[in-house]
């Protein structure tokens, strides 16, 4: 694994931390939308200053194998439209992870994985990995010659289907909700103001027209780095943890840890090649959520900057920002 510049890395050896009580007036009261979680088709996001021509970017393959919560034509597909707007070449994975398949591809993006046992819907412990240890180690040996995986695991019980293929590259997840100190915010703005919006590549973008000043989540999970890596988003040192064993089933004797020192977002090198890894999937749809179809993602009006985040995190594993 190639280091980066001190200036610029942070170093987070450290192991996954022991339960913490949350503060005294945490009380969980988190709750789901109520309603299902749909693509908003008419969002229509623009892109000012395409990064490839039409067609001739980067290969990208969204993984549809793993009984994924988000797939191109489904929750994602807002994301699809950005990147192809943006010249990237988008397609479907639809069978595993073999090192044949990933030699056809610049960048892997794996999003909200689970095993077939948790597919219908009951989300409960235990958790088994939703990857093979033959997936993993293609994953892994793709990366360290070149590739790009984008890796994200939002809330329970998806941090604990992708652990292993976190830990492979040095990312150990928690599989639990990752909330406020209140135990019942949805929804998390990370800033450059307050330093919860890391210094970064990704965040100064290709210009200051693409650089961000904040990005907000909806509802997902956190992580410790045990290598090198440069953070994106971090938590403030009074969120929280809830550790539930069924999802979204709380009270008030739900496990539950501090998130300080956790992330939401980091990114990391691997031989010659790049990762990122993010605790959180919708920032990065358009989506329509409950009885009251409220916008949820890249649509909301206080996402207004998730969409260029999204844009810039690809040039990055493009390698169009931080070059080698």
């Amino acid at each position: 694994m190639r280091l980066l510049p001190c200036a610029l890395a942070v170093l987070l050896a450290a192991p996954v931390v022991a339960q913490a009580p949350a503060p005294p007036s945490c009380r969980p009261t988190l709750a789901p939308s109520g309603g299902p979680q749909v693509a908003d088709s008419s969002f229509d996001p623009a892109v000012g200053n395409a990064a490839f021509a039409p067609g001739s970017g980067p290969r990208v393959a969204i993984d549809e194998a793993h009984f994924n919560f988000h797939t191109r034509l489904g929750r994602y597909a807002a994301f699809a439209r950005l990147l192809s707007r943006d010249g990237f070449v988008l397609s479907s994975s639809t069978g595993p992870s073999t090192t044949a398949f990933l030699a056809g591809i610049r960048i892997l993006v794996v999003a909200n994985a689970l095993p077939q046992s948790l597919s219908g819907g009951a989300w409960t412990l235990p958790v088994p990995p939703a990857f093979s240890s033959s997936e993993i180690a293609a994953i892994r040996g793709w990366v360290a010659e070149g590739g790009s995986l984008l890796l994200i695991a939002d809330h329970m019980p998806f941090p604990g289907a992708a652990d292993s293929l976190a830990a492979a590259f040095g990312v150990a997840l928690s599989n639990g909700f990752a909330t406020d100190s209140s135990c019942a915010a949805a929804e998390l703005l990370f800033r450059r103001g307050d330093g919860t919006l890391a210094p970064h590549p990704v965040i100064e973008g290709r210009s200051a027209a693409e650089r961000i000043d904040s990005v907000r989540s909806f509802t997902g999970s956190a992580f410790r780095v045990t290598g090198a890596a440069q953070a994106v988003l971090r938590f403030q040192p009074s969120a929280v943890v809830l550790l539930p064993t069924t999802a979204w089933r709380f009270s008030d004797t739900t496990t539950r840890m501090s998130a300080e020192g956790m992330l939401q977002a980091a990114t990391l090198r691997f031989g010659k090649g790049r990762v990122a890894v993010f605790g959180e999937a919708a920032m990065f749809s358009a989506q329509r959520a409950g009885p009251g179809r409220l916008p949820m993602g890249m649509n909301a009006p206080s996402a207004g900057q998730n969409a260029q985040f999204l844009l810039n995190l690809m040039h990055w594993l493009a390698g169009l920002l931080e070059p080698d």
